[in-house]
């Protein structure tokens, strides 16, 4: 089934980012999430001989998919499948001692959240699963049925920002004591069950916050977003972009903070009369505020409503 259903993923502000990127003819860029290869395609087009791309993503699917895409570029770009918070790895691995540019998409794709049996979406009923890397051995299925009912609360409140976590987290744990929670549609159910009716009556689906919060427990989303900044960012030549794309609250403050921070010189208290600190800035933030979906991608793209678009530029 995997296999018929082609990798396809709308690039989510793609002018955007090609222009954020500054791409420069002869430069080194890295898209570290490349997804079906859209936006790789669209740095690869724009680089000249002397030009690498190297598209880094660590679904398998998604490898396939991008490696036929940007063939016709030939040695110019390597596809390679690991997670980008290995970027700086990768790059060693291939003689890249330094970047000019990195592009972050932290989205899901739109083939993760239609191929039914990935387990990612709550509009199809699919085993539990929700891997972006089908090497992980964690699986949502896991989440579910072997974590705490303290544990559960908290990563449905803290990485799905779910007020009703409590309800739900106990819930899960009476259904799985009678038999174990296999299934999307089983767990949309419950999750359903558990929300009073006035609660649901809101323009989301109810499931919708659970299933961020076990998606991101399971892939450690959220763990892996500052290091790879700071590590690409210290790969980034003088001039040099970070263009990262995030869709939901939690993955852009952190995006935020790590930004602001690498943007900040001395922090030494204000009554010392030299700095002791030696902090310097290594970044200048591009945009200070996030740069948003504009209408007509509003309504060609409906899933890319939360975009944000921030960009630093490498001091």
């Amino acid at each position: 089934m995997e296999e018929q259903i082609r990798f396809s993923h709308k690039p989510v502000l793609f002018e955007e980012c090609m222009e954020a990127l500054a791409i420069r003819p002869n430069g080194v860029y890295v898209d570290g999430t490349a997804g079906g290869g859209n936006h790789s395609f669209g740095i690869a087009s724009r680089l000249g001989e002397g030009g690498r791309l190297i598209a880094i993503d660590q679904d398998e699917a998604a490898i396939r998919a991008a490696s036929e895409k940007l063939a016709p570029f030939g040695e110019r770009v390597s596809v390679v499948r690991s997670n980008f918070r290995q970027v700086a790895d990768v790059c060693r691995m291939l003689g890249i001692e330094a970047i000019d540019g990195l592009l972050l998409d932290l989205g899901v794709s739109s083939y993760q959240l239609d191929t039914a049996e990935r387990g990612f979406s709550y509009q199809a009923d699919a085993p539990l699963d929700m891997r972006m890397d089908s090497h992980n051995p964690l699986t949502a299925y896991d989440v579910v049925n072997t974590y705490s009912e303290q544990q559960l609360r908290r990563i449905l409140y803290d990485y799905g920002e779910e007020r009703f976590s409590g309800r739900i987290a106990s819930a899960i744990l009476r259904h799985r004591e009678q038999r174990p929670i296999r299934t999307t549609g089983e767990l949309v159910g419950i999750v359903k069950e558990a929300i009073p009716a006035g609660a649901r009556d809101g323009g989301h689906h109810p499931a919708k916050r659970t299933f961020q919060a076990i998606r991101i427990e399971v892939n450690a989303e959220l763990d892996v977003i500052e290091p790879a900044i700071r590590s690409a960012v210290a790969m980034l030549k003088t001039g040099g972009r970070a263009a990262v794309i995030t869709f939901h609250s939690l993955e852009d403050r952190i995006v935020k903070q790590t930004f602001a921070d690498l943007a900040t010189g001395c922090t030494c208290p204000k009554t010392l009369p030299v700095c002791v600190c030696g902090k310097k800035p290594t970044v200048r933030l591009v945009n200070r505020k996030p740069i948003l979906p504009g209408e007509r991608e509003l309504e060609e793209n409906p899933r890319s409503r939360s975009a944000k678009l921030r960009i630093a530029e490498k001091l």
